[in-house]
């Protein structure tokens, strides 16, 4: 992740910024989540993402995921990271989030898409974890593992 969040910081569920290189170091698998508390599809996914990642978690399983938010307010932002995981985002107004809408190209949300340490786009995971991350976390989770070896 060093290329991608080289020099940057992300901001954890306080709103405290956080060393992005940090918080990601030695993630075998980095998920970045696009996704709004406005939006009614993505309050009806965040659930199935955190219980997933939560059980991976448990599993002691190498996994972060970073909230690209489409909120359009920090206190949104904020309130959204409460409910989710014990992930990460990227800070309200950060340049990142609209480079990074265009870069792995994400029209709708909610979307999560699997990244390596390169930031190069791996996989859309959100259909996965929606049909398989309740059955079986660490199953999918060795899986990506296996297909997606880190670089």
């Amino acid at each position: 992740m060093s290329q991608l969040f080289a020099g940057k910081a992300l901001i954890n569920q306080k709103g405290e910024e956080i060393n992005a290189e940090e918080a990601l170091k030695d993630k075998k698998i980095v998920g970045l989540y696009f996704s709004a508390m406005w939006c009614g599809s993505c309050r009806q996914f965040t659930p199935k993402l955190k219980r997933f990642y939560e059980a991976l978690k448990a599993a002691g399983k190498e996994i972060e995921i970073v909230l690209v938010s489409r909120d359009r307010e920090e206190e949104d932002l904020l309130e959204y990271l409460e409910h989710g995981g014990e992930w990460v985002a990227i800070p309200f107004g950060d340049e990142r989030i609209q480079e990074f809408l265009k870069k792995y190209e994400v029209p709708t949300i909610p979307a999560f898409k699997l990244i390596n340490s390169a930031g190069e786009l791996l996989h859309d995971a959100r259909a996965e974890v929606t049909e398989r991350g309740k059955d079986d976390a660490v199953a999918l989770f060795e899986e990506w593992v296996q297909k997606f070896p880190a670089n």
